[in-house]
């Protein structure tokens, strides 16, 4: 694939997701959070190395790390985004320190997780699968357990009752966290 070609589809990629999540963060209610969603992704480091590293089938992000150990583009993308589990832990020197995620972003990063594997799987998505993809992780070794414990809740939510619930139950019940 010519870089011309990487540069369309990472941009249509990204593009497709960020509006995903848009709309999935508008049934919430949180319409400032779906409009600024990944705006990041646009910004040099992030674009270019997504470019570089497209597959097409998965983020550039992993392609990056296998690659180089690290990714420049990913290391800037959650140091600003907070709907990242990885924005909310730091080290100190007892070790990790892993701080309770906000509720809105703890939304918004449903709406991120779900988008996410719409647009890589496509027509495989199911309602199950943002829990399938975190429970193949060690995403929860990696958050504070109140956090962790409400993703569970709300992705197993989603398996089990479907998105439309899901979704509704959300926008008019905050779960106590």
């Amino acid at each position: 694939m010519n870089i011309l070609e990487k540069t369309y589809k990472h941009f249509i990629t990204i593009t497709t997701h960020k509006l995903l999540v848009t709309k999935l963060c508008f049934r919430l209610g949180l319409y400032k959070q779906g409009l600024l969603h990944d705006i990041s992704k646009y910004s040099y480091i992030e674009f270019f190395n997504g470019v570089k590293y497209f597959q097409g089938n998965r983020s550039p992000i992993d392609a990056e790390k296998k690659d180089k150990g690290y990714s420049l583009g990913w290391l800037h993308h959650k140091g600003i985004n907070k709907h990242h589990l990885e924005y909310w832990f730091d080290r100190n020197r007892d070790g990790l320190c892993f701080i309770k995620i906000p509720y809105n972003y703890m939304l918004e990063m449903v709406c991120d997780r779900i988008a996410a594997c719409k647009v890589y799987q496509k027509d495989k998505y199911h309602d199950s699968s943002a829990l399938e993809y975190l429970n193949r992780s060690n995403d929860l070794k990696y958050m504070h357990p109140d956090s962790g414990k409400l993703l569970v809740t709300i992705l197993t939510m989603l398996k089990e009752k479907g998105e439309s619930y899901t979704f509704s139950y959300l926008k008019h019940h905050k779960i106590n966290y």
